[in-house]
């Protein structure tokens, strides 16, 4: 990428953001919109503009309200694991911008200062432009000033190491104070039992489970729930609930009616495919009949679920929240694959298809989804490393001739030079995240939290290996292929030499995320265009309307692996190209205030795991800060520099930094501390009758099911 291209990229990239943020500042004002703005706020029946001045507000009003909200309000408005967040944004910025500050002044003046007429670039075409020169690439072999290269790692790794330390205590605390609170929250009464033995004995499931564990916890037990198959439920459940709906849209379409005419206008659709095929009735009447055949037939359903089709897992409820702690990190049994008891999830997040595998069935599952991971990380990287190298200009020409003339323009060669390969990898990447969240529920996790954090984790991987590896191979292979093919030797050197290359394209890449990302990210011009749509020909009643604006949540399972990406990114070329850590450090300080408003204003959760998401960013941290000094160990050799041996002691302290914050913190995370919740009273005791029927699945919790499934349980 020429310096033009560049200069384009990042001044187009900040003036669609510009534009964005004014059409943000001017969109949220407007009453019809405020639905679309502040639904976080909305939800909780909080006054939209709260903490605003006015509701005319200038472009820059919202990152006033950002920074001046507390991290309890982020806690009190959208939980634990959003502050969780916040802290990792914060953590980073501060490793980027401390990183920088010793390393962009002293760093980029020795490249520039230093005089090598002989440098090549990773073609060998002696065509360095003058972003090259502000990179490593510009010192000579064996040069003194690769001193300060060595220092700057040792700087950047130290910083780290300080930053995450101080990370790890500080969500430690987080997670204490929630779970410390005097509220009592259902699923600290409750555990987990899976691989449930089946019993010589004539008893039923239930019996089974109430008896194992009133004989252990004879005073604190107080009845449990056995998992059912519900798939026959399930359907009969959603088809009556859909038919409820409709009706309710029928009569409220022909309440309507009638206001413009007494006598009302009959509602009627078709019986088919999408109503537009098949014999045509009257909606009402014919909704009403379907609910009236359907409600008897979900009620013989419930009952013929819980009588015939209880399976191998249960939940187990207990009037103390120190017995469910405790329960949940013993041994129960002396086997591992009989009566495994673990910490029970919030009922909203709970997988019931995952609770009743066993444990030889997960752990077949896992390592078959592991190697399925692998294949997918190994063969994305193909047709990644192909886009990398095809989407370049030089490329494009000689592969498809006949846009010469065209590119040959020198207003269409800037903006395709400064966009095309970013974009097109943008777009390539969006079409993994949720095939890897379906591998994750398919290992057997329990917990729609847990499973966000499996395929966050995979997406993480799998973003370093293609995007960031896959990118600087695919494209120093494809424009050396000749030489390589003549000297296979030098496939080493040339991949060391094509990073300070590389740098522009992850520069241009970072920009293009933080400016136009975040711009389209703080307006919501594409939810906002999609409501106005829907409330215009599709919303009939207030739940309709509802449905059309309601967001979702903070997305973690993509959300994080893009930033760890930007991060790897960013640490990996923070010594070798300097110049990308304000772009990192510009990326995490406006990923801060964007997010900040969206979490006080706009998502809304749909669980909270407490935190328990942080060891996993903490070891992907620490996975990005090791693959940087493994890239520095390497680019340092290819340099020749005989004191690079002095950088190989620091992926060994990562590793043991890591051992030692996974020893020190991480149990708090997996399991509840009992000190935690015995450390203060509840402001009062739970109803356990309440607590119990909170994780009733929706398709069994009606009247007659639960009266049978209480009398079942006593």
């Amino acid at each position: 990428m020429d310096l033009s291209s560049f200069i384009t990229s990042l001044t187009t990239s900040f003036i669609i953001f510009v534009i964005l943020m004014v059409l943000f500042a001017y969109l949220c004002t407007k009453p019809g919109n405020v639905v679309v703005y502040y639904p976080n706020r909305i939800l909780k029946g909080m006054d939209p503009w709260v903490g605003s001045r006015t509701k005319t507000r200038n472009p820059f009003d919202w990152i006033r309200e950002a920074y001046s909200s507390t991290e309890q309000d982020v806690v009190n408005l959208s939980g634990v694991d959003s502050a969780v967040y916040f802290v990792f944004l914060s953590t980073v910025f501060g490793i980027l911008l401390i990183s920088g500050i010793l390393l962009v002044p002293v760093l980029i003046p020795l490249a520039m200062t230093e005089k090598n007429p002989n440098v090549k670039d990773s073609t060998g075409k002696n065509a360095f432009d003058d972003l090259d020169k502000l990179s490593m690439a510009h010192l000579k072999e064996k040069s003194p000033r690769l001193w300060v290269s060595v220092i700057a790692c040792y700087w950047v790794s130290i910083v780290s190491y300080v930053l995450l330390w101080k990370a790890y205590k500080h969500v430690s605390d987080l997670r204490a104070a929630a779970l410390t609170s005097p509220e009592a929250k259902p699923e600290q009464f409750a555990v987990l039992v899976r691989d449930i033995p089946f019993s010589s004995k004539s008893n039923s499931r239930q019996e089974q489970v109430d008896e194992y564990f009133k004989t252990i916890y004879p005073e604190t037990f107080y009845k449990s729930i056995v998992v059912t198959e519900n798939k026959e439920v399930n359907k009969i459940y959603e088809e009556l609930e859909d038919c409820k709906k409709k009706l309710r849209r029928a009569e409220i379409i022909y309440a309507d009616s009638k206001k413009v005419n007494p006598e009302g206008v009959v509602q009627t659709h078709k019986t088919g495919f999408l109503g537009l095929v098949g014999k045509k009735v009257d909606s009402i009447k014919y909704y009403n009949e379907k609910i009236d055949e359907l409600t008897p037939k979900l009620e013989a359903a419930q009952k013929s679920t819980i009588a015939e089709k209880q399976q191998g897992a249960a939940v187990v409820f207990f009037t103390s929240r120190v017995t469910a702690a405790a329960a949940g990190q013993s041994a129960h049994a002396r086997m591992i694959d009989t009566w495994t008891v673990i910490d029970a999830p919030e009922p909203r997040q709970l997988l019931w298809t995952n609770l009743p595998k066993t444990y030889y069935e997960r752990e077949v599952r896992q390592y078959v989804v592991y190697f399925i991971v692998f294949l997918t990380i190994l063969f994305y990287m193909i047709p990644i490393a192909l886009i990398s190298a095809f989407t370049t200009l030089p490329n494009l020409k000689k592969l498809l001739p006949f846009l010469k003339p065209i590119l040959d323009q020198d207003a269409i060669r800037t903006v395709l030079g400064a966009y095309l390969p970013q974009i097109t990898l943008i777009v390539f990447l969006a079409l993994l995240p949720a095939f890897l969240l379906f591998l994750s529920k398919a290992e057997g996790i329990t917990s729609q939290s847990h499973a966000e954090r499996g395929a966050s984790g995979k997406y993480f991987y799998f973003s370093v290996f293609n995007v960031f590896i896959g990118v600087t191979i695919g494209g120093t292979l494809f424009d050396s292929l000749k030489e390589i093919e003549k000297h296979p030797n030098s496939i080493v050197d040339k991949l060391a030499t094509s990073l300070p290359g590389n740098a522009t394209f992850f520069i241009t890449f970072v920009a293009l995320k933080f400016f136009v990302g975040y711009g389209l990210t703080l307006s919501r011009i594409v939810p906002l265009i999609i409501f106005h749509l829907k409330r215009k020909y599709l919303c009939k009643t207030e739940e309709d309307l509802k449905d059309a604006w309601l967001p979702g949540d903070l997305g973690y399972a993509t959300k994080i692996p893009d930033d760890m990406l930007i991060l790897t990114i960013t640490l990996c070329y923070a010594v070798i190209a300097p110049l990308i850590l304000p772009f990192g450090a510009i990326y995490f300080g406006l990923g801060w205030l964007v997010s900040r408003n969206q979490v006080l204003n706009v998502v809304v959760p749909k669980y909270e795991s407490y935190g328990k998401m942080w060891p996993h960013i903490h070891i992907r941290i620490l996975a990005s800060l090791l693959l940087f000094q493994v890239t520095m160990v390497g680019y340092l050799g290819v340099k020749k520099f005989i004191y690079t041996p002095i950088i190989i002691p620091l992926p060994v302290i990562t590793l043991v930094f890591g051992f030692v914050c996974s020893t020190k913190f991480y149990r708090f995370f997996k399991t509840t501390a009992l000190e935690v919740v015995a450390s203060r009273e509840l402001k009062e005791r739970p109803n356990m009758e309440t607590v119990y029927k909170s994780f009733i699945p929706p398709s069994l919790n009606s009247d007659k099911a639960l009266v049978e499934h209480l009398d079942e349980s006593v």
